[in-house]
């Protein structure tokens, strides 16, 4: 299966045997926290650091999985243009119904009896937009997971624009409640890959991805999907493009924190990155709750900042923002008297 990924163009990189999470470390990558980008491991061909090590050498393929056959695929999805919607199906309590769809209000006259999974809410949010269900999508790719899930694979047919991994649990960017997004910063169990709950076996009829519906495509975007890629330049910068025209002094005070965030990108250690980067969002939180930044936008900045700082650590990066901005918005910010 990691060749024949590889030979659809999918970078593959190994995942622990019997698990779905990525092979472990070498002791001296276990020991020192550090940049994938400079690790000699991968360059070397050792399968550090999860996704970041994914290759479509076959030569390397060969090596990994010979050494150790017992080990699963992982696809990594960014490099590869896969966009996987991940539908759970966990036995949880189900939220309140203004948290199944973000951003979408439903109303008390839709009778929510029987919803109890990712499945259902995924279908809700098609029906609203008069829209089949990626769940019944025999058009493309679709892997059953050991847990009663499935993994509807897409191609992204717009590769200039990038999408960031998600959780439907999150309260700030996901597309369903129990409805995961797997793209950039992520990677998918290949089909048949093994682990010690079962097995990944495809279903249905297709063998490859379709490439993802303009539907859903609209939806990634109002959720907050999105990833805006950094600016070349001669340093790193914090792009102005998207910020709407609020308090130019709310930018300036802003600004400066996300340039400090931004150049952390130079130092990959002992930046006081996870410091700086909770500053920034506590103050956007503060000047949001006060009206003088739109939140959705705010938001924006700060990922850009902290993805050009610090690309490989996406999620935690995500719950830093989320704290912050939570924690700030209980504080308003207002900037009378200031200049």
């Amino acid at each position: 299966m990691a060749r024949w990924c590889a030979e659809q163009g999918w970078p593959v990189h190994p995942l622990a045997p019997g698990r779905k999470t990525p092979a472990a470390n070498c002791p001296a990558c276990k020991d020192k926290h550090h940049s994938p980008a400079g690790c000699a491991c991968i360059p070397a061909g050792r399968p550090c650091h999860g996704f970041h090590a994914a290759t479509t050498s076959t030569t390397r393929i060969d090596a990994w999985w010979s050494d150790q056959p017992s080990w699963g695929v992982g696809v990594a999805c960014g490099d590869a243009d896969l966009i996987v919607i991940d539908i759970d199906a966990h036995p949880v309590p189900v939220p309140d119904r203004s948290r199944l769809l973000p951003g979408i209000p439903i109303h008390d006259s839709v009778n929510l009896q029987g919803l109890a999974s990712g499945f259902d809410t995924l279908a809700l949010l098609a029906a609203l937009r008069s829209q089949p269900s990626p769940a019944e999508d025999e058009s493309t790719l679709r892997v059953r997971t050991p847990s009663g899930g499935l993994h509807v694979w897409y191609r992204n047919p717009h590769p200039a624009t990038r999408f960031r991994c998600s959780t439907g649990s999150s309260t700030k960017t996901a597309l369903a409640w129990q409805v995961d997004l797997r793209a950039d910063g992520g990677y998918i169990v290949a089909p048949t890959t093994r682990t010690t709950h079962g097995t990944y076996l495809r279903e249905g009829p297709s063998h490859l991805p379709a490439p993802l519906p303009e539907w859903l495509g609209e939806e990634l975007v109002r959720t907050g999907h999105t990833i805006r890629r950094p600016l070349v330049s001669s340093g790193p910068v914090v792009s102005r493009s998207r910020r709407p025209r609020t308090s130019v002094r709310a930018h300036s005070v802003l600004d400066p924190l996300l340039q400090e965030v931004a150049a952390c990108a130079a130092t990959p250690e002992g930046a006081a990155f996870t410091e700086k980067l909770n500053k920034a969002a506590y103050t956007a939180g503060g000047l949001a709750a006060a009206g003088h930044l739109n939140e959705h936008i705010a938001r924006a900045l700060l990922r850009e900042a902290a993805e050009t700082a610090r690309p490989w650590q996406s999620p935690r990066n995500e719950r830093i923002i989320d704290d912050a901005l939570a924690a700030g918005s209980a504080r308003p910010f207002h900037l009378e008297g200031r200049s």
